[in-house]
């Protein structure tokens, strides 16, 4: 999906301090100044968090944060914003983003922005873009953050990947008990310094390398603080229980929470254990583990074309992986495993082609692969090989492998939160390239119109914690994800009859509609369709246990 989903060892690298900001059009007259000191919003249907139901509320902003709740709050304000007809809440809080990836080009992240979010939290999947090693530490990604002056604000795991990367390697082997004590002390020190949790990314290289017992000690420093450990399972298809299996006995042994990410069942013959799936993971809470999980409201998955090939295969890295091709032996045997994966997918046409490297292949761009390699005359196999070599491996894909009842179980299991797992992007500008999943565009607006209001999966109320107050809690966000006051002023006001997403995979660059006001730290960030010059998103650290 991304450069960190590529590779876990090169994400470590500086982010760039320039950032890209544009004033869109004004739309109607607005009634105070969007930067005023203090504000009141009058007159909306405040849904603050919890799971309580809506009441008729102003909310007062001062200085960043929430000052006061209430009918006709009185007082002087510098502006007031009418807001009455629409949902005031919690500004969103995407609990597994990859929106860091595009900030350096575009600090606006504008798809983020616009479906509501106000805080990302990054380091997904095992890859962050700091390591924990002296030099490469949280408070300096930190304050390269600050310095950038994003749109949300940003909090970030310690990606596991990343930090057996910068220990041992790309390598398939296990780290020698040296290792694996480097290993946590760079966990200790980017906790300390404010980290949110640490995740893992098992069907990436080299998280997928790791042991039970490595990730087991890299995890207990988390138990201390109170912080999360959150995991792409090992497996999402047809050894997925085991899978969970494994990161149930991961958190157990750590003694801390775990979060599964974007739980799935992948491909048709696995979408009947879905329910074995929930056994597993509410008998674990049951006995004391604190589990929980999320998912963006897709069908289709986005990652890499590398992820169709076993992970043995991918030791090494990319040259690794193209010497291996050039043995007939081993190359037959990748073949075999390669096809066995997209038939459990549902064929080559359940793959869209959705980035590339190379100039030359811009045109497979959301295009199906079955479909692309025949528009070229080439066998899909041969012409999925030729893309990889051309692009250095660098290819993003989607997978169309869900079932539409799995995904509403899901989103209405009492464990669920909300996320994107997608990437921050613009219709205009340096972000606007390839043919990316619409779930970074779309997923919050998504659940709120299709899964709320047309669908009746969740209440309104409901949804809302599981987007806020959930999450915020999960990655110890003490001031954010509940209106109250004292809490920061992060907060989305928008039209329960009107918000939806836009974004499809065959037209991904379409922003949500509904969604009035977006305000970051008490910032107005967007209003009626204009952005603000001002970004007030900042890097965010885990409150102490």
């Amino acid at each position: 999906m991304t450069a960190s989903r590529r590779t876990f060892i090169a994400t470590g690298g500086s982010l760039l301090l320039a950032g890209v900001t544009q004033a869109m059009p004004t739309q109607r007259r607005r009634t105070s100044r969007d930067a005023a000191d203090t504000v009141v919003l009058r007159g909306g249907t405040v849904i603050d968090g919890s799971g309580d139901e809506a009441r008729m509320a102003d909310v007062a902003v001062q200085a960043g944060r929430i000052t006061a709740i209430g009918p006709n709050l009185g007082g002087r304000f510098d502006g007031e914003i009418d807001v009455r007809g629409l949902i005031v809440a919690p500004g969103f809080i995407d609990i597994h983003s990859h929106g860091d990836a595009t900030l350096a080009a575009d600090p606006r992240a504008e798809s983020v922005i616009r479906q509501g979010i106000t805080t990302i939290a990054v380091g997904a999947d095992g890859s962050s873009r700091a390591s924990g090693a002296p030099g490469d530490d949280f408070h300096a990604l930190q304050l390269r953050l600050d310095q950038l002056r994003p749109a949300p604000n940003v909090a970030s795991m310690i990606g596991l990947g990343t930090v057996r990367g910068a220990v041992v390697g790309n390598t398939n082997r296990a780290a020698s008990p040296a290792e694996v004590r480097r290993m946590v002390t760079m966990v200790e020190r980017a906790v300390a310094q404010g980290a949110c949790g640490a995740s893992s990314g098992l069907e990436y290289t080299p998280g997928a390398f790791a042991t039970l017992e490595e990730l087991v000690a890299l995890c207990t420093p988390l138990a201390r603080r109170g912080l999360v450990y959150a995991t792409h399972l090992r497996n999402e298809d047809d050894r997925l229980l085991e899978a969970i299996d494994e990161a149930i006995a991961v958190a157990r042994g750590a003694g801390c929470a775990l979060q599964i990410s974007h739980l799935k069942t992948q491909g048709p013959r696995n979408w009947s254990r879905l329910q074995p799936a929930f056994d597993r993971i509410t008998a674990a809470r049951d006995s004391g583990l604190n589990v929980a999980f999320d998912r963006y409201p897709y069908l289709a998955y986005a990652t890499t074309l590398a992820n169709l090939f076993p992970v043995w295969s991918r030791s090494g890295g990319m040259p690794a992986f193209f010497r291996r091709l050039r043995d007939p032996a081993i190359a037959a045997r990748i073949e075999t495993e390669a096809r066995a994966k997209v038939e459990l997918i549902g064929g080559w046409d359940n793959i869209q082609i959705t980035g590339v490297r190379s100039v030359r292949d811009r045109d497979a761009a959301g295009k199906r692969l079955g479909t692309w390699a025949r528009d070229i005359g080439k066998a899909p196999y041969a012409a999925l090989l030729e893309l990889m070599q051309r692009n250095d491996g660098a290819v993003d894909m989607a997978g169309f492998a869900m079932s539409e009842e799995n995904l509403e179980r899901i989103l209405a299991h009492p464990l669920g939160m909300i996320c994107t797992d997608g990437s921050a992007f613009a219709i205009d500008g340096p972000t606007r390239r390839g043919s990316p999943h619409p779930r970074g565009a779309g997923s919050f607006p998504r659940v709120l119109g299709r899964y709320v209001r047309e669908r009746g999966v969740l209440t309104l109320p409901d949804a809302i914690r599981r987007m806020t107050a959930m999450p915020a809690d999960r990655l110890r966000l003490s001031d954010r994800g509940r209106l109250a006051t004292g809490k920061a002023a992060d907060i989305v006001v928008f039209d329960a009859a009107t918000i939806a997403d836009r974004a499809t995979f065959e037209q991904p660059f379409r922003y949500a509609t509904g969604i009035t006001l977006v305000m970051v730290n008490g910032q107005v960030t967007l209003r009626d369709g204009t952005r603000s010059r001002t970004h007030a998103g900042r890097a965010l650290q885990a409150s102490p246990a």
